[in-house]
C-alpha cells in the first residue's frame, strides 16, 4: 500500500516526498555502503598521485593553486591511432586544464602563458566582467574534465586562438566523450578538430604540440577515418606513406590505417553482396510457392 509520511512539507518547498521510507531495508544499506566504500576508496587511492602547484595568471597577474599529476603516476594501458592514450590509476586529462578563479581565464597547461596582450583585453572585457568562479572537488572525474576542457575552449575561441589550440581542445574533448562512451558527441568535436587541424597545416608552422608536418598529416587522416570519411582519409594517408624524410614508425602507421579501411570497406561490400543475395533468394523461393497455386 503506498503512503506519504510527509504529506504536508509540500507547502515548505519540499518535493519528491512520494513513497519516501524513514527505515532502509539491511540489504539496501548494505549495498550502498559498499558502492560508497568504492567511491572513496578510488578518491583516496588518486590523491596519493596528485598534489598543488602554486601559478600566476597571465591575465589578472593573481596567484592561485592548480591540481598536478605526479609524472611517475601515470601507467598507460593502451593508445588509440590518434594518439588517445587511456591510463590507469589517475588519469593526466583530467588536470590539464588550469583555470584563473579570480578572473575566468582558462587554459591547457602548455599553452597558458601563450597570451599576447590583445588577447589579455578580449578575456577581461568579454570573460571577466561576467565571471563566476567556481570550487572543485580535490579529485577530478571525466565529467569535470570536459567541463574544463569547454572552458578552455570556449577562452581560445574568445581570445582569437590560432586553430591549433581550438582544434587540440576539441580533440582533448573528444577524447573525454570516448572514454564516457559518447560516440555521437565524440564525432562532433572530432569533426571540429579535424576543421581546425586542416587550417593549421596550411597556415601555422610546425612542431604543433610535439607534431611535424608528417605527424600532423598522419592525425588528419585518422580524423578522417574516424568520422567515417574514408576518401580524404586516404587521401592524408598516401601523402604520409609518399612523402620524402618521413619518420618510417609514422608511415608504419599510415599504411597500417590505410590496409585497415581497405579491409573494411572489403568485409562492408561482401556483407552487402551476401544480403543481395539472401533477398534474391528469398524472392525467388516466394514466386516459387505462389506459381504452384497459378500453373496449368
Amino acid at each position: 500500500m503506498d503512503k506519504n509520511l510527509f504529506a504536508g512539507l509540500e507547502d515548505l518547498g519540499i518535493d519528491n516526498i512520494n513513497n519516501i521510507g524513514v527505515f532502509k531495508k539491511a540489504d539496501e544499506k548494505v549495498e550502498e555502503a559498499d558502492t560508497a566504500k568504492i567511491v572513496l576508496s578510488q578518491i583516496e587511492k588518486e590523491k596519493i598521485h596528485i598534489y598543488d602547484k602554486e601559478v600566476k595568471c597571465p591575465v589578472c597577474e593573481s596567484t592561485f593553486k592548480v591540481r598536478m599529476v605526479k609524472s611517475a603516476s601515470p601507467r598507460v594501458q593502451k593508445k588509440d591511432g590518434d594518439f588517445y592514450i587511456k591510463y590507469d590509476i589517475v588519469n593526466p586529462y583530467f588536470y590539464d586544464v588550469w583555470i584563473c578563479n579570480n578572473c575566468g581565464y582558462s587554459s591547457m597547461k602548455v599553452d597558458f602563458n601563450k597570451i599576447k596582450e590583445y588577447q589579455k583585453a578580449l578575456i577581461s572585457t568579454k570573460i571577466t566582467s561576467k565571471w563566476q568562479g567556481k570550487s572543485y572537488p580535490e579529485v577530478f572525474d571525466v565529467n569535470i574534465a570536459i567541463e574544463r576542457y569547454k572552458l578552455a575552449l570556449y577562452n581560445s575561441v574568445i581570445m582569437e586562438a590560432a586553430s591549433s589550440r581550438k582544434a587540440m581542445n576539441c580533440l582533448k574533448i573528444a577524447w573525454m566523450y570516448r572514454l564516457n562512451e559518447d560516440k555521437d558527441t565524440e564525432l562532433v568535436f572530432l569533426t571540429e578538430a579535424i576543421e581546425g587541424f586542416n587550417d593549421a597545416f596550411i597556415n601555422e608552422a610546425t612542431p604543433l604540440y610535439g607534431m611535424d608536418d608528417s605527424t600532423l598529416m598522419y592525425l588528419i587522416g585518422e580524423l578522417y577515418r574516424r568520422v567515417g570519411d574514408s576518401e580524404n582519409a586516404n587521401i592524408w594517408f598516401s601523402k604520409v606513406i609518399s612523402g620524402r624524410n618521413i619518420d618510417q614508425k609514422i608511415k608504419e602507421m599510415a599504411r597500417t590505417q590505410k590496409d585497415f579501411i581497405k579491409e573494411v570497406e572489403q568485409n562492408n561490400k561482401r556483407a552487402q553482396e551476401e544480403a543481395e543475395e539472401e533477398e534474391e533468394n528469398t524472392t525467388r523461393e516466394k514466386k516459387g510457392f505462389f506459381s504452384r497455386f497459378f500453373s496449368k
